[in-house]
């Protein structure tokens, strides 16, 4: 019988490709076949996945076939819904499973939580929650993958007043290395429910996750844009406002030479601007008197907070949903003190013309306290968090490269020394050295002394991967 070789992949016996289609409900892809590209195209276009075969998964059935495959054969597994948190490129040494038909969205009204499929969006979630008066801990993009995200960590603008998304799971739904459909919570596999929460898809593929929701109907935020020449006067008032406000007040920066283009705000178009977002959980009489400062400090551009429902969320930072090829890095402060402002303003400023964008997040609050049920994501005494990314393939590679270490260098002597997964994104941080970091040097070893007991032969390592203990 002829075999499918890829090329330095293992060969695949076309009969037992065949039996995999006839198992499974969605379409299985070989390389070459029409809608090959199509499936393994995410978000993050600088991981360019090439694997043996591609499986459309369209429900927990065809996950557990899928597997069982690679297991006999020798294959890693990816997995993908969105390509948002993409990191090692799928090769021919694997099975990529697509989820993004995997859509499905339950809300319990009764019992405040959601049962949300392995390629569902938040976009798709807080709709459906608001029409009971409640909100899931999604990020401040809409358009990411919930299960990817959550089990991320998950940062969000209701974070600081509820801790990571994490931390709000109450039902895990996953097939293990070995092909078998398992569920983990507080009872039943409680040591993988623990690793899964913050370890993500280092130990099985999830099909399902249960998560709580909040009673959130409205917020009071939106975002204030001031002008290049006021930048610095806003950002020293920002970092002492910051120390003082209550958990329920979110809050970032962004500051850009903002393009001259169809989409971009007039008052915005071919100027520099610094983007003030803000997010209060409260009363909208409150949350003004709270923000009253940073309005009175300069005049704005651009002042778009208000009272909003929730599911506005996503103007807050008004993420651009563009795929492309990123650069990707991030890490923690201890503080935002007047060297860290003038050392930002220095990197990213107003004249500076740099190649990388940078945003702070303001952290602390319930993402500092440890969860009613242990999870591996690191709650640490961060104050705040740095994002940089560059956009290459556009004639500016080495600049955005050079851009990113000065930023590190810059800023280090403020740095934790620790990173956060979700935001570890892309082709920048792939060694198992840079994962440690997401991590508290005792949940690392946990989580390894799990990974060779759940997944002793890494077949799930197209991640930001956890190695198994030697």
């Amino acid at each position: 019988m002829s075999k499918l070789n890829p090329v330095n992949g293992p060969a695949l016996p076309p009969g037992a490709v065949r039996r995999l289609a006839e198992d499974v409900r969605g379409p299985v892809l070989l390389p070459g076949d029409p809608e090959y590209a199509e499936h393994v195209d995410g978000f993050d276009r600088a991981v360019e996945h090439r694997p043996a075969l591609v499986v459309a998964v369209a429900n927990a059935d065809d996950v557990v076939a899928s597997v069982r495959f690679a297991r006999d054969h020798g294959l890693g597994v990816a997995v993908q819904a969105t390509g948002h948190g993409a990191c090692l490129p799928a090769d021919e040494r694997a099975i990529f499973l697509d989820s993004r038909a995997m859509d499905g969205v339950r809300v319990d009204p009764e019992r405040r939580t959601a049962r949300l499929e392995a390629g569902v969006l938040w976009q798709d979630v807080i709709p459906l929650a608001a029409e009971y008066g409640l909100a899931p801990l999604n990020g401040s993009a809409p358009f990411v993958g919930a299960v990817s995200y959550t089990l991320g960590g998950g940062i969000g603008v209701l974070s600081r007043r509820y801790g990571y998304a994490a931390d709000h799971v109450r039902r895990i739904e996953v097939v293990t290395a070995d092909g078998e459909l398992r569920v983990a919570d507080e009872e039943e596999n409680p040591d993988l429910f623990w690793a899964l929460r913050g370890g993500k898809g280092n130990f099985g593929v999830v099909t399902a996750i249960e998560v709580e929701l909040m009673e959130v109907s409205r917020l009071y935020g939106g975002g204030l844009w001031f002008p290049a020449e006021s930048v610095r006067d806003v950002l020293h008032l920002y970092r002492t406002w910051a120390a003082r406000v209550p958990e329920e007040m979110s809050s970032s920066f962004f500051m850009l030479d903002w393009p001259d283009v169809d989409g971009v705000p007039d008052e915005l178009r071919g100027r520099f601007a610094l983007h003030l977002r803000l997010c209060y959980l409260g009363a909208p009489e409150e949350g003004e008197r709270l923000i009253r400062p940073l309005r009175e400090v300069a005049p704005t551009l651009l002042d778009t907070v208000a009272d909003i429902p929730y599911t506005r969320v996503g103007s807050i930072h008004n993420d651009p949903p563009t795929p492309g090829s990123y650069y990707i890095n991030n890490f923690q402060l201890t503080t935002l003190d007047e060297g860290t402002v003038e050392a930002v303003l220095a990197l990213v400023g107003p004249g500076t013309k740099s190649a990388v964008s940078l945003e702070v997040r303001h952290l602390g609050g319930a993402l500092s306290r440890p969860p009613r049920v242990p999870n591996a994501v690191a709650h640490g005494p961060a104050q705040f968090q740095v994002y940089s990314a560059g956009v290459l393939g556009i004639g500016e590679d080495e600049l955005v490269y050079e851009g990113h270490d000065r930023v590190l260098a810059t800023l280090a002597p403020w740095s934790t020394g620790t990173r956060m997964l979700n935001f570890m994104a892309g082709i920048a941080h792939t060694d198992p050295a840079d994962v440690r970091e997401a991590y508290t040097a005792e949940a690392y070893d946990r989580l390894l002394s799990l990974k060779k007991t759940w997944d002793p032969g890494n077949t799930f390592r197209f991640n930001h991967n956890i190695p198994p203990a030697a």
